[in-house]
């Protein structure tokens, strides 16, 4: 127990030093060829993650097999930097989260074979300045580094990507850990080297008998079986990072697979699975498994099936989106994706892969559990009390989302989390005992004289974000040049060449078609992002084939007392033009590039909502027209029940009629047949006579 007393004996020889005298001379690696008898298993990994990584938009995977004392194959999938078309590969640097703690736990095993462990101390006694020298240079990891990259490490990290339920991805931060549970930086082939040594009966870092120990004991490592064989290893999730470690100790095989892409480990997790099974096959001689594939649904079918459906107090909605079919249970705001596998139907997406999905005539069965298609009314408002709690909280890479669902009170915390809290107090409500947060609360801070400045759960305080305008105003964008100059350049431009042959233009005055349709023009007036005047009139037009469908979806609309009211229809290309000369850069994902026109150019675009034909206003949609906020996305966790179902009402409607919705903004659809016209730069005032 002599570390307690002399903890300088850890850090008595400099770290460089130690490093130089013990690590092989490896290199770093782009990539590790495998050997002539491994080539059926890289053919099938190499279909799969190729498949897995354009299925869900994975930005890099890099993935390393040992078979006993050997690299076999390492290699890297996509771009580690997309922003600049850096290539990934096995000498990609990654952070692989909570696969830290199993060098950290190896660390104190080692002191503790040597004697020196008191069990009482803190960890940080033992670890800061230890487990580079100690651990990662004997073990070859010459490229890995605790805390932070080093200086070597930098060119080669890779770029973490964020996402939320929505459809938005962001860069994740690299905010640094002072604790060495979720903070290695590392390459694939390190960890490579890591599972060699586990592999190995002279480990030179702990005794081969402490580590069966660890695994026996369930120390550190996850132990499992797969497949009737031994498995130990550990996942990471950390920042956009997802790490699978897995090893098959008896067997001495082993993988790591990393991506880039937030908390995707199910599919890191498949392929890894994909590979021991691969490995085991050609070990035995069989033949190499493939894996198992699903399928896209039908044409039509996601859109036939799509609705809710009951069982008793709870209930399932089928989603349809982009031609995809979606499972929300219980009104969770993190559908699952059902895909085709067979003659069946399951689950496959970032977050979910197998289970059970039926679908008989009017009823959807979920894992065994039977729901009735019914109908899905409007929802009743939730108790005003709540408005002071409602928004999000916290930073852009970690938002705590307060809103109703079901007549509860809930909250989304990273994305994937969605709990129903209970009451507790005026101000204070408590996580379910499902939740991974059980046993803790969320307060609001401030929320008796108004709305709520924070949230607190457990011990973390989440300060509240301002997104969007709180009293239902429009936001505004400062141009980058006074509009004025810009609208009149924009005029005397030519729009891009088109080559082809188009319909020919047909606009029609949607207001001519039923005098129910409402007119609110922003860029007839000065109410819209840039604060300027755009038309002459206060109108809007579309080609007649999308003007006759929209009429259809506003006959459908007053059955059930409400109507469309028009924000905006065909515009100038000029007037898209200046849109895009005014905005600032980090904004232009809300206007359209004059290069290449836009639909709303060829008249076949259109800006909505719907309005209430009882009271004339316009139904809350959870977000204001022309927002450049995420609140714009038509997935956004919007506050309410009520805005949800306004919005998939509107979507309902405009698609059943041959429109699609952006995946940007709730209130923009386009006609169908938008390719077969023109770009036009007819001005309002030469449209006057429609």
């Amino acid at each position: 127990m002599g570390v307690a007393a002399r903890p300088d004996r850890l850090v008595s020889v400099p770290l460089a030093i130690v490093a130089t005298l013990l690590a092989p001379t490896w290199a770093a690696q782009d990539s590790v060829a495998a050997p002539e008898r491994y080539t059926p298993v890289v053919a099938v990994l190499e279909r799969m993650v190729t498949r897995e990584m354009a299925d869900k938009h994975l930005p890099a995977v890099s993935l390393v097999l040992v078979d006993g004392q050997d690299i076999v194959w390492a290699r890297g999938f996509g771009l580690a930097r997309p922003r600049d078309s850096v290539p990934a590969s096995a000498a990609t640097v990654y952070r692989v989260g909570s696969v830290s703690k199993l060098f950290a736990d190896i660390a104190l095993m080692r002191i503790a074979q040597q004697g020196r462990l008191d069990l009482d101390a803190p960890i940080t006694r033992y670890l800061p300045e230890y487990l580079r020298d100690s651990i990662l240079a004997p073990l070859g990891m010459t490229h890995s580094a605790f805390f932070e990259p080093t200086a070597d490490q930098a060119p080669d990290l890779a770029a973490a990507f964020m996402w939320a339920s929505d459809g938005r991805r962001f860069p994740a931060p690299m905010l640094r850990r002072n604790e060495p549970s979720g903070a290695l930086y590392t390459t694939v082939t390190d960890l490579g080297r890591f599972l060699v040594a586990l592999f190995s009966d002279s480990n030179p870092v702990v005794h081969h008998s402490t580590l069966e120990r660890m695994w026996a004991e369930s120390l550190g490592f996850f132990v499992s079986r797969f497949d009737g064989h031994a498995r130990v290893g550990h996942d990471g999730a950390i920042y956009g990072f997802a790490t699978t470690f897995a090893a098959l100790p008896d067997d001495r095989l082993g993988v790591a697979v990393v991506t880039t892409l937030d908390g995707a480990n199910v599919v890191t997790d498949r392929i890894a699975d994909a590979a021991l099974r691969a490995m085991l096959a050609l070990r035995a001689d069989r033949t190499i498994p493939e894996p198992v594939v699903t399928d896209s649904l039908p044409s039509g079918f996601a859109r036939r099936v799509a609705g809710r459906y009951r069982r008793g107090k709870g209930a399932v909605d089928l989603l349809e989106r982009q031609g995809e079919l979606w499972l929300s249970r219980d009104g969770s705001v993190v559908p699952a994706r059902v895909r085709a596998l067979g003659d069946s139907l399951t689950f496959d997406d970032v977050l979910a892969f197998g289970g059970s999905v039926r679908l008989p005539q009017d009823r959807v069965v979920v894992f065994g559990d039977s729901f009735t298609r019914t109908a899905d009314p409007a929802p009743p408002a939730p108790p005003k009390r709540w408005n002071r709690f409602f928004g999000e909280y916290g930073w852009s890479y970690e938002t705590l989302f307060i809103y109703e669902r079901g007549g509860r009170l809930h909250a989304l915390i990273e994305w994937v989390e969605d709990d129903p809290l209970t009451h507790v107090s005026d101000t204070v409500f408590a996580f379910p005992s499902s939740s991974i947060h059980v046993g803790e609360r969320v307060t609001f801070r401030d929320a008796r004289a108004g709305r709520a400045t924070a949230a607190v759960a457990g011990a973390v305080v989440f300060p509240r974000r301002e997104i969007g305008p709180q009293d239902g105003g429009q936001l505004r964008v400062t141009p980058l040049r006074p509009v004025a100059e810009l609208l009149a350049e924009a005029q005397t431009a030519t729009p891009p060449a088109e080559s082809g042959s188009f319909h020919a233009p047909d606009l029609v005055d949607l207001v001519s078609l039923d005098s129910t349709i409402q007119l609110d023009i922003r860029y007839a007036g000065t109410n819209n992002f840039l604060g300027s005047v755009f038309y002459a009139s206060a109108r809007a037009f579309l080609q007649r084939p999308a003007a006759q469908a929209l009429l259809r979806a506003h006959h459908r609309l007053r059955a059930l007392g409400y109507g469309l009211l028009i924000h905006d229809g065909y515009r100038p290309w000029y007037v898209t033009k200046t849109f895009w000369d005014a905005t600032p850069p980090e904004q232009r994902w809300m206007v359209a590039n004059p290069a290449l026109g836009s639909r709303h150019n060829r008249g076949c675009a259109v800006d909505l909502t719907i309005y209430d034909l009882r009271t004339g206003r316009p139904l809350d949609m959870g977000g204001t027209y022309d927002e450049a906020t995420e609140r714009s996305f038509p997935d956004y966790p919007v506050a309410t029940d009520q805005e949800r179902w306004n919005r998939e009402l509107l979507r309902q409607v405009m698609e059943d009629e041959g429109f699609t919705r952006t995946v940007d903004e709730w209130w923009h659809f386009d006609y169908r047949d938008w390719r077969a016209y023109p770009i036009l730069n007819r001005s309002f005032a030469e449209l006057g006579a429609l």
